[in-house]
């Protein structure tokens, strides 16, 4: 009896553990409906209940279930799902897309003196003083810090545009009352996604605000980048004193906290970016700028907040710029890759922080980078890693914890251990150093902020420090000055090593990067109770602070469209991004070719996209290439969507086609600024539309040629001519190749000019020719 009962108890024991594992676990899951054609947020919500319904056993349930109700600009909902759930639901009729909410990553004064837009005699330029009031910018960050004076009101700026519907939403040490103003007139923040996936926001020994307030200083940085009014002598302890202001300081700021510090990283849930994107198209923002995405393999782009939310609001007039990662410099890894957005690479400005190391009497004296912030210079022992570190690698596991630092300044090299300066910097404060000094490729030499003083140093400098050391009958006393700042010494721009490259892994047939920007060394607002490292060891605080990361370079471009909205209120998304890469610059400042970080070479297309933005000129650009709602639906049926999907996708209009062809088109044919080939086998012939938006209207534009290594390349007609009764022209571009190659991208470029204007267009050939290269039969296709 008691072996029989045991038995039936370890039976039953048995299946209810398969019955416990075999259930599946719930998640976050998006469920994305397309346009809301229902018109009334009420009645979307309840038609988000009525179909979770049907994978629950209540109504109640599924209303237990739901986080957000996408309600507004476009229909769908978050919802906490099981995979058996998810399947389901993506079966119905109606349904688009179903996904799981991954967890996102943030992309982490001197710089628009560097683009142009200067102060003279303490006065901002024109283009700046009288364009902007009547723009929202939303930013999707980690939220504000309102007592900045990057978030005052400008002078003489007027009453909040009467189209504003967002609000500013009370939260934890947030009152909108004193923190809102006529800048900054709108602050929501969406937590409901962070915490399902993530736990409870934990405030012991997590500092974070339940509110919109910002602790990580990201969200901060980077609004007052792209619209902070102008604050005179702002500095990081004396380093890059100046004016600091955003690109469009007279422009409204709308702050959406869709990012969260955890163990000081910042984590954004796409759940709660679907939320932010749903109100702000719906608070009537003009330009948004998000400074996060997600590394490769890159999803479909319905089953991505990311291209979801921009392709709504492009359909609403509004312009979404993005970062374009920090993952370079590797090609294919570029993020944020839709043809509806904009997608920004990161490079240096003109400012350097030189900083002298001098050894015992100044027998060497060596020139490194850094932003050290003590005022007076560091004098101490110099010692090699391999004293303190096993095999030299400067990592804290590595450290013998027999030996300590104290008093001394440790050399690393960056081939031996650690890759990136604060690593390293942990380490030797781990080992209780007093300083680093970072040896690294020439092309790395980004200084940044740290809890102990960092030196970077080339490899050409760091190994006569090495060779020095060496020789020495005792350790070397080395002595740190105070670093300088110096602006206009050094050739700018150059493309940083860690932003991500293109081509793209998902739309080949699409130049991304579009544009670079400023994106090193950033020096703007942050919050005064947060460290500038953020680690609770550094005691300092600030009011500004050095950034790196195409997180900087995102804001950079959303000043300048919010610019370019003001001026010309009535262009698409299409026309500001048209505007921002046709006008884009290829040279430097001593006019040789923009070097790529991360090599020595000229940087190219997949480097920069078009180009360096050029706000002045991307103001007036001559011509425009526009991106019309049939280039979308081109592009939709491509990807595999059918009529019926692409009609719940794209707002009606009298007349509009949304049908696919029964012959594939090609997405070359696109109305992209940019042209790209992605497989060239034989002769192609590419059809493109421009529009004047010059003010002289009756006028002739000319065509010149840059042609691919091994690509001849035809324009037809050559020359443009507009006129008060024709603002529009279309133009061909036949490719031939010319040799026999495989596996490689080539670059050229045309250009079409006015003589005043310049609107350039990068060409992107891949050349893929087969052994019956040569035939005389090849065939011409017009794609």
């Amino acid at each position: 009896m008691a072996t029989y009962l045991q038995c039936f108890w370890g039976l039953f024991l048995s299946l209810s553990l398969y019955f416990i594992h075999s259930t599946p676990t719930p998640h976050v899951y998006i469920v994305y409906l397309g346009l809301n054609h229902i018109h009334d947020p009420t009645l979307t919500s309840k038609h988000h209940h009525q179909l979770l319904s049907n994978v629950f056993a209540s109504e109640e349930d599924a209303k237990r279930s739901v986080l957000y109700s996408y309600k507004h600009s476009f229909s769908g909902f978050s919802a906490k799902l099981n995979s058996t759930q998810a399947t389901a639901l993506a079966k119905m009729e109606g349904v688009i897309s179903v996904f799981r909410s991954k967890t996102l990553q943030l992309h982490t004064t001197r710089s628009w003196d560097f683009l142009g837009l200067t102060l003279d005699n303490s006065e901002v330029m024109p283009l700046q003083l009288a364009c902007g009031d009547d723009i929202v910018v939303g930013v999707f960050d980690t939220g504000i810090w309102p007592d900045s004076e990057s978030f005052k009101e400008e002078r003489g700026m007027k009453p909040i545009p009467s189209t504003w519907k967002g609000k500013c939403v009370k939260g934890e040490k947030f009152n909108p009352a004193t923190a809102c103003n006529r800048k900054l007139i709108g602050a929501r923040y969406y937590l409901k996604g962070f915490e399902e996936e993530n736990g409870p926001l934990n405030m012991s020994g997590n500092p974070e605000y339940r509110s919109p307030l910002d602790f990580l200083g990201h969200g901060t940085h980077t609004a007052s980048t792209a619209v902070g009014s102008i604050v005179k002598n702002a500095d990081f302890f004396g380093l890059g004193q100046g004016t600091a202001r955003g690109g469009a300081p007279r422009a409204r700021l709308a702050v959406y906290k869709v990012c969260w510090g955890k163990y000081l990283d910042g984590k954004c849930s796409e759940a709660d970016i679907m939320a932010a994107f749903d109100d702000a198209l719906h608070d009537g923002v003009h330009i948004i700028s998000a400074s996060f995405g997600e590394p490769p393999p890159l999803r479909p782009f319905f089953a991505s907040n990311a291209a979801i939310g921009s392709f709504h609001a492009m359909q609403l007039g509004i312009t979404v710029v993005f970062s374009a990662g920090n993952n370079g410099p590797e090609p294919s890894l570029v993020t944020n890759v839709a043809p509806w957005s904009i997608s920004v690479a990161a490079s240096s400005v003109d400012r350097m922080f030189p900083t002298q190391i001098l050894l015992d009497n100044n027998n060497l004296s060596i020139m490194g980078q850094s932003l050290i912030t003590t005022p007076t210079e560091i004098k101490a022992t110099l010692a090699d890693a391999r004293m303190y570190f096993d095999n030299g690698v400067c990592t804290p596991e590595n450290w013998n914890t027999s030996r300590s630092a104290t008093g001394k300044v440790v050399l690393c090299f960056y081939t031996v251990g650690p890759k990136i300066s604060e690593e390293a910097a942990a380490a030797v404060k781990t080992a209780n150093g007093s300083g680093l000094i970072f040896v690294v490729p020439v092309t790395l030499d980004v200084a940044y902020v740290d809890i102990i003083p960092i030196v970077l140093v080339d490899f050409d400098q760091g190994t006569k420090i090495k060779t020095y050391l060496a020789q020495s009958r005792s350790l070397p006393i080395v002595r740190i000055k105070p670093p300088k700042t110096v602006t206009g010494k050094s050739p700018a721009p150059t493309v940083a090593d860690f932003s991500s490259r293109g081509p793209s892994s998902t739309a080949p047939d699409f130049l991304k990067p579009d544009v670079t920007a400023p994106g090193v060394n950033i020096l703007a607002a942050w919050p005064t109770k947060t460290p500038p490292t953020l680690l609770p060891s550094d005691k300092r605080r600030v009011k500004w602070n050095f950034q790196s990361g195409t997180s900087m370079s995102c804001p950079h471009v959303s000043g300048v469209a919010a610019l370019i909205k003001s001026v010309h209120p009535s262009w698409s998304p299409s026309a500001i991004r048209s505007a921002l890469m046709t006008t884009a610059y290829t040279r430097d400042t001593t006019s040789d070719s923009i070097l790529a970080g991360g090599s020595m070479k000229a940087a190219d297309p997949f480097d920069i996209g078009a180009g360096h933005i050029d706000p002045l000129r991307a103001v007036d650009p001559g011509l425009v290439y526009e991106m019309k709602t049939r280039d979308y639906i081109i592009f939709l049926c491509n990807i595999g969507y059918s009529k019926q999907h692409i009609t719940t996708l794209v707002l009606p209009c009298p007349g509009l086609d949304t049908s696919c062809s029964k012959v594939p088109q090609s997405n070359t044919n696109i109305n992209y600024p940019s042209i790209t080939v992605s497989n060239l086998k034989s002769t192609v012939t590419i059809k493109r539309t421009v529009r004047n938006v010059g003010h002289k209207k009756n006028t002739f534009y000319f065509a010149t040629i840059v042609e691919p290594d091994g690509v001849e390349v035809f324009i037809w007609p050559r020359i443009l001519f507009f006129s008060w009764f024709n603002q529009e022209n279309t133009y061909y571009v036949t490719l031939k190749p010319q040799k026999k190659s495989q596996g490689r991208y080539d670059f050229g470029e045309i250009v079409w000019s006015d003589g005043f204007h310049k609107v350039r267009s990068p060409l992107v050939v891949f050349v893929n020719t087969t052994a019956d290269y040569g035939d005389s039969t090849t065939s011409t296709t017009t794609i």
